[in-house]
């Protein structure tokens, strides 16, 4: 039994090249996947972000305007707060041009005199690459208000 090797030289060095091959296309591939997965994680927790930043933007136009903040307001134009800390734009304006009945009252009042002030806050908070998201929370709020004619 005597075997020539003459054939048989260097198809061991094809398969192992192919094999090579094989692997580098799986490693790029795994390369790329991870990127755009650590992109979409860095974007997620940036739209996280931005939500607090509008939530604390909100907070802070309500707490700055409590008293006689809104009631001073002009209700055709209402106006805009710039909350420089958290980089959040908040527009405020009002709902209805005249005092209204309040939703929520625990207190009787006989002689109708406490009435409400509808009022809406919008926060817009821009995030990402060159700021190309925008998140934007709007709320309502009602403040009591002392119905004297």
């Amino acid at each position: 039994m005597n075997i020539k090797l003459k054939h048989q030289q260097g198809i061991v060095l094809f398969f192992s090249l192919i094999v090579l091959v094989m692997m580098t296309v799986i490693g790029v591939a795994l390369a790329v996947s991870s990127t755009q997965s650590l992109r979409m994680s860095g974007a997620g927790s940036e739209r996280v972000e931005a939500m607090a930043a509008a939530h604390g933007a909100l907070e802070n136009a309500i707490k700055n305007s409590s008293g006689a903040g809104f009631v001073t307001m002009d209700m055709d134009n209402g106006m805009t707060i710039t909350d420089a800390t958290l980089g959040v734009k908040s527009s405020v304006k009002a709902l209805t041009k005249a005092d209204v009945n309040c939703q929520r009252s625990a207190d009787a009042s006989s002689g109708d005199l406490i009435k409400c002030i509808r009022i809406q806050i919008e926060s817009t908070a821009e995030f990402g690459r060159d700021n190309l998201g925008s998140l934007t929370t709007v709320n309502g709020v009602e403040q009591e208000v002392l119905n004297i004619k």
